[in-house]
Order: structure tokens, then sequence, then C-alpha cells
């Protein structure tokens, strides 16, 4: 339920505030007042494209905000659209997308403007709609249909591929072998690369390695060496152990110092062994680093992914020396899909076969109770081939309509009237409404091309509606606006030389007084009884 709106600085618009009750609420006014920018207010809330002309002029932004009532919890939804072209979107003061808003909201307010009865004339919409009127049983049964539908179009996707393959399949065979047997030739294992990499300056600078550990070695270990010297060093000090702490410490560090550089003797020795000198060995490793290097530009930037490329094609020629296999397989699945969705296609239809003559009752008796005293509605379902089906079900579904006693129902499409379009969409809304029990309603201008008795007609339908939803509704017809338990009057007011639009409810005597306004243009005497008469008749119908 929409409790509260609250619009500045949008069009004509300068600042408007109003709260809405439950029931029928009007929105009347002299052409061009801005009850329609009103309507527009609430589109933007529930997701429009925002243009920023919208904006008043000489104002920065525009600011939308809604109060509604959703699931029993206040919820509270704001828009700005900036003069520069940003919007910004809020929901409970938390920043959210204009997705967010029309997500929110969409299931709440169905808006209904002065020339989407388009959305209503399509064919492509009136499946949707059946569905809808008949209620849980067609949208579950709809819901399996459109579950088997995709499942078969996956089974024919897949089917397609395997063919494609196949068709293909030696010229595959032949280039997978290939490159499973490109890649076996080089016995490649993962960072085997990387070690050829860092063994391989030791294998090219081998005689330069060598020299330089056998001379430091040979500084070391020699008789006249360092260690020898320090040897020395050391049983000079153990002469005098014992006799003073400090040498006795400092004849430890030398000790240590001893078997450090005895150690490093022997590790340079044994460097200066196990270096190799053999070029051939060289050779054959720079060769097998070429090797890999053709090999990851072939295949891949690493040999992990090289080996991948492997296991992948080796994969590929299973499953193609398994494709006769396999086809048959998919088959099978195709078979057993259609077989589900032709099981589905006839549940669904079986449903709305059954229920066509109440669908058509339905809307034939809301059609006369709006002044079409022959009218006659009827659902024209079209058995479709299976390779027609849609989403939408196995069934062409189309509203057919006549409103003369005569003439055999046709197409919505060519209703000619424009009159006649606004009372035939209004019959729809109704039935479907209380189909789906979307809680707010609002028609912009639905009672677009008719009067008199059909507009007293279109009036208590409107207020037939609004026992179980919140209806809103822009208006020019007194007949309409009689019938409503709020009515706002929307009108132009001069504000240091501007126009700008204000709107306020009514009531007792300044409902009479809009009432005869639309009636005569005035507020004579013989209007302003007019008036009475037409809300009296109202309160009692």
């Amino acid at each position: 339920m929409l409790l509260e709106l609250h619009v500045r600085n949008l069009a004509l618009v300068e600042e408007v505030w109003l709260e809405f009750s439950d029931g029928l609420t009007v929105l009347t006014g002299e052409t061009g007042a801005g009850k329609t920018v009103l309507v527009g207010a609430l589109q933007l809330l529930l997701g429009e494209r925002a243009d920023t002309t919208l904006v008043r002029s000489g104002a920065e932004e525009a600011l939308i905000e809604g109060r509604f009532l959703i699931d029993g919890e206040e919820r509270l939804v704001r828009r700005r659209i900036s003069a520069e072209g940003r919007s910004r979107c809020m929901i409970d003061d938390e920043m959210a997308t204009v997705g967010a808003l029309a997500e929110l909201l969409g299931g709440i307010v169905d808006l209904h403007g002065q020339h989407e009865h388009q959305a209503l004339l399509s064919v492509s919409r009136h499946a949707g709609y059946f569905d809808r009127f008949i209620g849980e049983q067609a949208l579950e049964a709809l819901a399996a249909y459109k579950q088997a539908f995709t499942a078969r179009q996956e089974a024919v996707s897949e089917l397609a591929l395997l063919e494609d393959a196949l068709a293909d399949r030696e010229r595959r065979i032949d280039y997978l072998r290939f490159q499973i047997a490109d890649i076996d030739a080089v016995s490649a294992h993962p960072g085997e690369d990387a070690e050829i990499e860092l063994a391989l300056p030791r294998m090219r600078h081998g005689d330069r390695l060598t020299s330089a550990a056998s001379v430091a070695w040979s500084a070391l270990e020699g008789d006249d060496a360092a260690v020898a010297r320090l040897g020395e060093a050391l049983g000079g000090l153990h002469r005098a152990s014992g006799l003073d702490p400090a040498l006795d410490g400092i004849a430890r560090e030398l000790e240590e110092t001893v078997t450090a550089v005895d150690g490093i003797a022997s590790r340079l020795r044994g460097y200066a062994e196990s270096v190799e000198h053999d070029p051939h060995a060289l050779e054959a490793a720079e060769n097998r680093l070429a090797a890999l290097i053709a090999l990851k530009k072939k295949y891949g930037d690493t040999l992990e992914s090289v080996l991948a490329v492997r296991d992948a094609a080796a994969l590929e020629l299973d499953q193609l020396g398994e494709g006769t296999l396999a086809l048959k397989r998919a088959e099978e699945r195709l078979q057993e899909r259609d077989a589900a969705l032709t099981e589905a296609a006839g549940s669904l239809a079986e449903i709305r076969v059954a229920s066509a003559s109440a669908f058509e009752s339905a809307l034939t008796d809301a059609a006369r109770d709006l002044a079409f005293s022959d009218a006659r509605f009827a659902v024209r379902l079209q058995e479709l081939p299976p390779g027609s089906w849609s989403s939408d079900g196995p069934q062409r579904v189309e509203f057919l309509f006549s409103s003369s006693a005569g003439d055999a129902p046709r197409s919505l499409a060519k209703i000619a009237s424009g009159g006649e379009i606004s009372r035939v969409m209004l019959a729809l809304k109704d039935v479907l409404g209380h189909a789906d029990h979307t809680p707010v309603l609002v028609f912009d201008e639905v009672d677009a091309g008719i009067g008199g008795a059909t507009a007293i007609a279109v009036g208590k339908r409107l207020a037939s509606l609004a026992e179980t939803h919140q209806v809103l509704v822009v208006t020019h017809l007194a007949q309409v606006a009689a019938f409503a338990a709020q009515q706002v009057v929307v009108e132009k007011d001069s504000t240091e030389g501007r126009s700008v639009t204000v709107a306020r409810p009514v009531g007792s005597d300044e409902r009479v007084a809009e009432i005869a306004r639309m009636l005569s243009g005035g507020t004579t005497v013989t209007g302003l009884e007019h008036a009475r008469e037409l809300l009296a008749m109202a309160a009692s119908a």
C-alpha cells in the first residue's frame, strides 16, 4: 500500500506532500495542471529511466520519496535526479540501484498509463494474463513445463555439439594424436626447465669455478696454509690454558674459527671435484632447454600448462573414440526429455482449456458492468506443433472481444474506439487484479473517450476494485471522481510570476465545488446541485 508521496522540483511541481488511504483515490484538475506528473513520480520510483528535463527549471535536483506498507512493514524509497543527469536511489536510507527499486515495488504497484493498454493488446502477453487468472494450478504447471522446455533445449544443444564434433571426427582425432605425440616425444616434467636453467651457469663456467675453488682450498689446507698456522696459534694458547680466564675465552673463539675454516676447506675441495668439465653434457643440457622452450611456445606458458593440454587432448580423444556411443546416449536423452516436455505441455494445456469458460464469463461480466451490454469475450487456444512451442507453453493464447450482439469476437488489436479500448483494459485489469492481488493499482486517464452512463459504470467498477486493492486514478470525469473515497485536486498556482503545481485533498464543500467544475466548468447553483446529486448517487450505489 502507498502511504505517502513526496515530490519536489519535478517538472511543474515545486513541492507536494500527499498521504493516501485505502480504497479509491482520484486525482482531478484542469488539463495541464500536473496530474500526470504525480503519476510520473510513481513511475520513477518503480525504476523508469530518468531524464534531466524532468528537473524543475532553476533547481539543482528533483526528489521523489514514497512510503509504502509492504508485508506489514513500512519501507521508505527515495530517488534523486540531478540537473546534470545523475540519479541516486535509496531504500530505507541505504543506497540502492534502480533495479532494486523496481524489484521491491514491481510486485506492489501496477501502473497503467494512457498508452500502456498496448501491453494488453499484445498477443504475446495473453498467456501470462490467462495463467495469472487461473492461479496456482496453472502457474505450477507452467513452471514444470518451463523446466522441461529448458531441459529439452539443453539436450538439443548437446546433441548438436556432438554431431558437429563427429562430423569432423577423423581430422580432429589426427590432430589430437599429433599433439599428444609431439608433447610425449619431449617427455618433460613440471619444473624441468627451471632446473636446467639453474644448472647451466655451473656447466658453462666449470673451469673458472674449479680453479677458484682450488686456489681457495690450497690457501686454507696446505702445509704452511691458514688452517696449519691457526692450529699453531691454538696450540700456543693451550699451553697457557687455565692461567687467565680472558685468554681461555680467546682460545675457545680461536678453536671455533679453526673448526669453521677446516669445514670450509673441505667443502671447497668437494666443490672443485664435483664441477663438470664435459662439453658434451653442456651441449645436451642446452639442447634440452631449447626443446622445452619450443614446446612452451606451441602449447603453453609453462610446462604445467603444456602437460594440461596433453591431458585434455587425451581426454577428448577418448571421448571421440566413444563418439558413436555418446551420440546414441544423447539421442536417447533427447527422446526422454521430449516425452517429459510433451507430458508437461499436455497438463498445462488441459488446465487452460478447463479454465477458458470461467475466464470468458468473468471478462464478459466485467465488460457488461462497464456499459458493454452486448459484450462477449472469447479465449482462443491454438494448439501449436511441437517445433513452435515457446517457453509460454504449447498454445497460442489470444483474447477475442465483441461489443455488438451480431459480431463474432475478434482480436483486441482491432478494437477501433479509444473509449472501448480503455473499458476493455479496465475489465481485464479488474479480473486480473482480483486474480493476482497486486496491492496498488494506478490508472492514468482510464476513462478516456467515454462519458455519461458509461462513465458511471466505470466509476462503479473502480470502486468495486478498490474494495480489495488500493486504487489511484487520474480522471477528468465527475462521474468517476464521485465514487472516490479520497479526492485530490491538482491545480496550478502562480508564485513570483512562475506557475507551479499544487495538490491537496478536498472534502465536503470543496469537493462539491470540484465535482461541479468537472461537470459544467464552473460553480453555478445548478452545477453545485448536480454535483451533490452525483455524490449522493455514488454513495448509495
